[in-house]
This record gives structure tokens, sequence and C-alpha cells, in this order.
């Protein structure tokens, strides 16, 4: 059988938009492998790749999948989603049929033979948007779902796909319009009932429980962020102290060779584990010291590029050694690090507590909270050899970063926390203008650059640079 090629038959019916086509699965041996297409000639494209005449929408139809001289491609289900009831919003069909790369290109192949186009990086995920489909958050939430690390993350993803962090926006912004009204009413109609709208309070309490209520998103969506994107930390001190041998405890496997020879590690090492919920990425690095091997100084320069680039820096310290030579673990950190790094960054790790008596323990206990410039800085007490303190380094870690989402956490990236604090800072000068200067007009103009950047999270005002971004980071089939 020889199908009728497309020609320019039906090119009166073309949209401004082309029909684009991609491979939906990972590439490689599988047993099903799935061909997306969205647009006005994905009907009629499957109805010549098959020689089929109709399918029924949402049925599943087998069928083989034919060349341009009859020959079968492969076979398998052809499924039609008709617009508007698609994820684009276009007509969709998928065609499944067996995993496999030879198999899954020559598909895709005949399916650009028939007038299909390759789909961009997220152009599916686009679509939908631009039909309306789902919006900004909703979109991103597809791309973090696929990537998610951990299953809260997962399941977080989830919720900001079916729309649970939207509607927390647009609640918001409902709130703001609101808000907008009143405003704009007191200065349109200042005389009104001598009454003054600006002092009366109304317009004051409405304002404050906007603020408090972008207070506590922008606390979920930190958590959501941590979720996401976890936090670097890397593992710096001299050469010996346990590095390596915690980044094994931490990761749950030997990743890293650790040897009593000083200077093992000679470059920098990365893992990414999942602990308590929050994904740590871990750098183990050289040991810190002066050193005439050339390999050697190349890897501590990488060491203190990496320190310079932690979210947390985790100094590990042998107490056996320190407790010899008399040195605290402040005067420590700041000859390893030529200055001694803020106390948000820095925990401090006294390695091989085990191997210590009770009166020098003691000593090391005396130091788990250390003073110096106005800082309090934590220190845990460990074992990397027996596995105690691990525990309450993890429980310490998730504590210094905030990490203590709740079971309905919502995924979040910096873009939404960046468009919460410029709003939430538009609502304390608009509170300010009001309160202070009583000054309707600025007070206008707050609330209406709020509601702007507001909107900037779910794509109510987006740059095209900035759409172009967030879908050009998503795989091709999406």
């Amino acid at each position: 059988m020889v199908l009728a090629d497309p020609t320019s038959s039906e090119s009166s019916n073309f949209s401004s938009l082309p029909t684009i086509a991609a491979i939906a699965t990972p590439l490689g041996r599988g047993g099903v492998g799935v061909i997306r297409l969205s647009g006005t000639r994905a009907y009629s494209i499957a109805c010549m790749l098959t020689g089929k005449l109709e399918f029924k929408p949402r049925m599943a139809s087998f069928c083989r999948f034919y060349q341009a001289d009859g020959t079968v491609i492969d076979e398998g289900l052809v499924l039609y989603f008709k617009g508007p009831h698609s994820f684009t919003g276009e007509d969709v069909i998928e065609l499944q049929g067996h995993g496999g790369m030879i198999l899954q290109n020559q598909l895709l192949a005949r399916v650009f033979e028939l007038g299909a186009k390759q789909a961009g990086a997220g152009e599916f995920s686009y679509r939908a948007f631009d039909n309306d489909k789902l919006d900004l958050v909703q979109a991103e939430a597809i791309a973090d779902a696929i990537d998610a690390t951990s299953a809260a993350a997962a399941s977080s993803a989830i919720r900001s796909l079916s729309g649970e962090f939207s509607k927390k926006i647009n609640q918001l912004l409902e709130q703001l319009i609101h808000l907008r009204l009143h405003v704009e009413a007191a200065i349109d109609f200042p005389d009104e009932e001598d009454v003054d709208f600006l002092s009366d309070g109304v317009i004051q309490s409405k304002l404050e429980q906007t603020q408090e209520k972008i207070q506590q998103v922008l606390a979920t969506a930190k958590q959501g962020q941590l979720l996401r994107d976890g936090i670097h930390v890397v593992l710096a001190g001299r050469p010996n102290a346990g590095k390596s041998s915690l980044l094994n405890r931490l990761a749950g496997q030997e990743r890293a060779i650790v040897t009593d020879v000083a200077g093992t590690t000679r470059d920098t090492l990365q893992e990414t584990v999942v602990l308590n919920g929050l994904t740590l990425h871990l750098t183990d690095t050289a040991g810190l010291r002066e050193t005439q091997d050339t390999v050697e100084r190349i890897g501590i320069e990488r060491a203190r590029t990496a320190i310079t680039q932690a979210d947390i820096l985790l100094m590990v310290y042998d107490v056996t050694r320190d407790l010899e030579e008399q040195i605290t673990p402040l005067q420590l950190a700041e000859q390893l690090f030529d200055e001694l790094p803020e106390a948000k960054r820095l925990l401090i790790i006294a390695n091989k507590s085990d191997l210590i008596n009770a009166d020098d323990s003691q000593k090391v206990t005396s130091n788990a909270h250390l003073e110096m410039s106005n800082q309090s800085y934590e220190q845990v007490n460990v074992s990397c050899e027996t596995g105690a303190g691990i525990d309450d380094l993890i429980e310490t870690l998730c504590a210094k970063v905030g990490f203590h989402p709740p079971e309905n956490s919502l995924i979040a990236r910096t873009r939404h926390l960046d468009a919460l604090r410029r709003t939430a800072e538009y609502l304390a000068e608009a509170h300010e203008q009001l309160t202070v200067f009583k000054a309707g007009e600025l007070v206008a103009e707050s609330l209406r650059q709020a509601q702007h950047s507001l909107g900037e999270i779910t794509g109510e005002f987006s740059a095209d640079d900035l759409l172009g971004k967030i879908f050009g980071s998503f795989c091709i089939g999406k």
C-alpha cells in the first residue's frame, strides 16, 4: 500500500503556527517510545501515516505506521486529543510505538516528511501557556516535577502543577486589586459623605492584611525553593581531617578515596544526596595547606574557588590533632580561609570525637557555640568512623538554612522569591505613604507596582525574553 503524499492541497488550512513534533520519551532501548504532535495538521498527519480515515478523540487505536512507499516502520497505538481539550489547546496526536533509537528516529523523520516541524525546547508547554491551558507557575512545575531530586520535591511540584501555588498568588492579586479600587476611590471622591477614606483605617487595615499574607506566601516559597534547588555544601579543612570520610558517611557509600596519606584528595568531588528531604549538593575538596606538589596546588586552588561559592561551608577538623596544638576552631578557620567566614555560612565539624577522653570531650563540647566578632558560630561533634553525631549534623544543617517544609509545601523558583520580595517592598512603601505622608497618589502607584511584580509570577506580566529563558530550559518533548 502506497500512502498519499501530503501536498499543497491542505496548505490553505494551515494556521500561522506550524504543527510541531518531538520524541516525548527518553531515547534508548525501552518497551514504549512516544512521539507527540501538536497543531492544525497533527490529525491529518496521523491519518496519512497510518492509512486510517478517522480517529475518535480520547480513544486508543492500534495502527501500523508506514513509509511513503508503503513499507511498515513500526506498529503501536495512536491517541487523538482534539483541541481545545488537550494539553496544548491544539489538536494533539501521540504515537506510541516500540522504544528504540532507530525506530523512533525513523518514525519522527516520516512525521517531518508529512509536514510537521521539530519542536523547540519547551514548545509544547509554551503553547499550552499561550492558549491559557496553564499559567507560568504551572508550566515551570512541569519541568520541576521531571527534575525533582526527592519525593518531597516531586510532590510539591505536582501540587504547583495542579494550581495550588497559582491559587495563592491569584488570591493575593484579588486583594491587591480590591485595595487599589479603595485607594483610587479615595483619590477620585475625597469629599464623598465627608469621610476621609485615607484616614478612616479601612485601607490601612486591608493593606496590613495583604502584607501579612505576602509574608506567609514568601515563607512557603522559601521552603519550596530549598526543595527544588537544595543547597551547595562544601567540605573544607586541613589534610586528613576527615572530609572525604564525612562525604562518604553522608552519601551512604564509598564515593571518595580515604587513606592515611595526607593530600589523597587532589581535586573537587561532587555528590548529590537527599537528607531529611533536603537536597545537598556536596563538594569534597583538597586539604588546605602549603605544598610544592604542582597537582595538589591546582586542587587547592579549585578548593578555594568552591569555598567562595558555597551556600554552607563545613570546616572539618581533627579534634585529636588540634587539641594537641592548642588551637581553637575559629583560629583555625581564620588561618585556613584567610578571614573568618560569616556565621550563617560556616558550620564547624569536630571529627574523631570518639578518640578523645572524657576531659578533652568536655573541652570540645564547650566549643559547641563559639563567639567572635559579635557572631555566634555552631559546632557539631561527630565521628566519621562510628557515625556518631551525623544525625545531629543533618538536623543542624536543616535548621541553619531554615528548612522545615510543611506537608503541603509548594515548589518555587528564585524568580518567584524575587517577585514576592519586590511585592512586599512596594507594599511597605504604600504603607509608609499612607500612614506617614497621607499621599493617596503615591499609595496608588506603589500598589500598582506591587500588582505588576506579583503578576510576573503567573505570567500576567512577563517580558518575552523571560518566557524564552523559562521554556528554553525544558526538554524537547515538553
